[in-house]
């Protein structure tokens, strides 16, 4: 792969490109917490002939740490990754790429077909982020559980793990440091990291933070856990007051097929998700949760497969994949599977 600069929107962008580029186009969009170098152990599974452009969005890897705006939801990034499709080093003029995205970037990816329905060829979404953002709901519908969407947002992260980020932090005797999270939360197995391991921790490790970027602002909240979504940085980009995609999803008119592949050991996008508050809290591991009537965990997988169902029923079209024993980061931990999908949405070569 090269490295390419590309100044769009304000911001130096730098975007991992690879194969002809007069091939079929794939866009690869990366999560939270991690940069388009998480999808390298992915590339030596794909045919040379394709067209892969993965950038790093705004504050991770080596793009610039530009604020992210999170009363936009995550339409910064969408933006940001828009404006790429009309660079002529990257993709041809036109280009409907195929758009393969993991976890946050799933967001990113279904805000720029909600906003560019015409530059989507297909979307491969790999443990997505619901459609009614990430905690603080309570059914399929997406309903708040409460009125300030209190328990979402920037102050849902652990404080620990975040200063070791900002130190980067390489040790792995913590359960908070970048290494331990990655090794149990992104994946089921940590075997599944192999040889990449330091590469993907490097990944990890590029995140910028602070108040602008990752985890954001926080306000108080009269309500459980007494902490509300603030208004900028990454982790209230997705709280459901700023991130509410479904309806907008459902109603797109151009309506490209989906794959949503999932693993069902997922640790961070499920209806038990360790990353909710409301589910910690029911373990006993948040104090003070009021219950599962106040605050029940959100049904992430259950959402997005209810919004998939409306979108199918409006005439769009998807299939949800499960890979057993396999969590978050199916493309590390089924590549030869998860290729087999790409390959699909691609087409004849």
């Amino acid at each position: 792969m090269e490295q390419v600069r590309v100044q769009a929107r304000g911001i130096d962008q730098n975007v991992l490109v690879a194969g002809p580029a007069d091939g079929p186009p794939v866009l690869m969009i990366h999560g939270n917490c991690s940069s388009a170098d998480f999808w390298r152990p992915l590339l030596g599974h794909l045919p040379p002939n394709l067209r892969i452009v993965a950038p790093d969005l705004r504050g991770y890897g080596a793009t610039d740490a530009a604020p992210v705006d999170a009363t936009r939801g995550l339409r910064d990034f969408a933006d940001d990754v828009a404006a790429l499709l009309d660079a002529p080093e990257l993709f041809p003029a036109g280009a409907k790429p195929l758009v393969v995205a993991h976890s946050m970037g799933c967001g990113v990816a279904m805000q720029l077909l909600v906003d560019h329905p015409d530059r989507v060829g297909a979307l491969l979404l790999e443990a997505p982020l619901s459609p009614y953002g990430f905690g603080g709901t309570r059914d399929l519908d997406g309903t708040p559980t409460t009125a300030d969407f209190a328990g979402t947002g920037a102050g849902t992260a652990n404080p620990d793990f975040v200063a070791r980020l900002a130190a980067k932090d390489r040790g792995g005797d913590e359960p908070t440091s970048p290494r331990t999270v990655m090794r149990t939360a992104y994946v089921a197995d940590p075997a599944s990291l192999g040889d990449d391991e330091e590469l993907l921790l490097d990944t990890v490790l590029s995140t910028v933070i602070g108040d602008d970027n990752y985890p954001g602002t926080s306000v108080a909240s009269a309500n459980w856990p007494g902490v509300g979504p603030g208004d900028r940085g990454v982790l209230n980009t997705m709280a459901p007051n700023h991130f509410r995609i479904a309806e907008a999803l459902v109603a797109v008119p151009n309506k490209p097929h989906i794959t949503w592949v999932r693993g069902d050991r997922d640790a961070i996008v499920s209806d038990t998700s360790l990353f909710d508050l409301s589910y910690l809290g029911s373990l006993g591991f948040v104090p003070g949760w009021p219950g599962a009537e106040a605050s029940p965990p959100q049904p992430m997988v259950g959402q997005t497969r209810a919004v998939f169902d409306r979108y199918e029923a409006a005439g769009g079209g998807y299939r949800e994949v499960v890979y057993a024993g396999c969590g978050h980061s199916p493309h590390l931990e089924r590549p030869a599977e998860f290729v087999a999908e790409l390959l699909d949405l691609v087409g004849p070569a």
